[in-house]
């Protein structure tokens, strides 16, 4: 059985060009970046061009970017880093809608004594831009608002976020996993102080991840040890995923435009069409700007890892806005925060596509989606009741 894969928000396969530019830094071209000698300079010198790459597709300059082992690194790395260069400062704030690499963070801060607001979203996932205005004051040390969220797709708008930061002293950070590589990012001209990537969200392979730190930010390394990173980040670099992680960069860079062309019209497609078939359904996050690949759909009256289920019989891999596989009874925090119907958000899937994702694919779901839920709905009295009345 061949896989549909329409859960990219969660990992990307590795470019096979990504694969290869990283391959022989196994066995071949092993050395230690950091040593002084040749074997070890030439390895030393791939590493120096990703960086550049790593760069240019963020708009930022090559000493800005700081190699992690991942964007929940990154994300903690920044967010301790700000309280240690602010530490009169004992105020946090975030959104409710974060992933939870910052979210858990923020949470266990609040149990230290720092103070932390949570930041709401509208129905349609869109931050309270007003809340956020209120309740900043001169006892922020950071903000941390993501660029895209992870199940719905919306985008924050930082760029303002981090200028109501800076006016009131305190560092910005934005978590970007899920918008480096769909979306333009030009540093350069931001007030962002700290952003974090993932390189698996592009198409590079897990366990290696960047965060950027706009030149001139004060920094406390989370890590500490070896000088690598220049003494940002200590540990031996992570070399082949490093270079990977630069190859799939300049990747992204080049596929920007299809992404929000060819991947967006395909997402466009399955999402109208499965709107168009399925009766009693909702886009979480419709009206609001989101990334182009990603779409969440709550269908009523169904459970969404029911659903999730009968899709990978058939070879289709998504994911749902319910964290019910957790073993949880509750939604997600996001469609929670949001105010999705409780019926709603317990059937929420995220279809996330790829500019690997093709028509035929589409075709696929679009074909398969509609008898999926119908066949729940008729299973379950609670949806038969409800949908009866109809």
């Amino acid at each position: 059985m061949k896989e549909i894969y329409l859960d990219n928000n969660a990992t990307t396969k590795v470019d096979e060009a990504v694969f290869e530019e990283m391959r022989p830094y196994f066995c071949e071209l092993y050395g230690n970046p950091s040593s002084m000698h040749f074997f070890g300079g030439q390895v030393q010198g791939k590493v120096t061009e990703a960086r550049k790459r790593v760069a240019e597709l963020l708009g930022a300059t090559p000493d800005e970017i700081i190699f992690t082992a991942c964007g929940t690194e990154s994300d903690n790395a920044a967010i301790r880093s700000a309280l240690e260069v602010l530490p009169d400062r004992r105020h946090v704030i975030t959104s409710r809608v974060e992933h939870p690499a910052v979210l858990t963070q923020c949470r266990n801060l609040r149990q230290k004594g720092y103070r932390v607001t949570e930041i709401g979203v509208d129905g349609v996932g869109r931050l309270d831009m007003d809340e956020y205005k209120r309740a900043i004051d001169d006892d922020t040390a950071i903000v941390s608002f993501m660029w895209a969220n992870n199940e719905t797709g919306v985008i924050f708008p930082v760029e303002e976020a981090a200028a109501i930061a800076k006016a009131n002293g305190a560092l910005f950070h934005t978590d970007a996993v899920q918008a480096v590589g769909k979306i333009p990012i030009t540093m350069a001209t931001s007030q962002i102080d700290m952003l974090s990537l993932s390189g698996h969200k592009l198409h590079a392979p897990k366990g290696i991840g960047a965060l950027y730190l706009r030149r001139g930010t004060p920094f406390r390394p989370l890590l500490v040890g070896g000088h690598q990173e220049q003494s940002r980040r200590a540990g031996t670099e992570n070399a082949a995923a490093i270079i990977a992680l630069g190859k799939a960069c300049q990747l992204a860079g080049q596929h920007m435009q299809a992404e929000n062309t060819t991947v967006k019209v395909k997402r466009d497609r399955l999402q109208d069409a499965l709107m168009a078939a399925i009766p009693n359904a909702r886009i979480n996050g419709d009206g609001a700007e989101r990334l182009p690949n990603t779409t969440s759909i709550a269908f009523e009256f169904v459970e969404g890892e029911a659903i999730l289920l009968l899709l990978s019989e058939l070879g289709i891999c998504a994911s749902s806005g319910s964290a019910c596989t957790s073993g949880s009874l509750e939604p997600s925090h996001v469609l929670r925060a949001m105010g999705v119907p409780f019926t709603c958000a317990h059937g929420s899937i995220r279809f996330s596509l790829s500019r690997y994702t093709t028509d035929a694919e589409v075709n696929a779901v679009i074909q398969e989606m509609p008898p999926i839920i119908a066949r729940l709905r008729q299973m379950s009295p609670f949806g038969r009741e409800h949908l009866g009345k109809r």
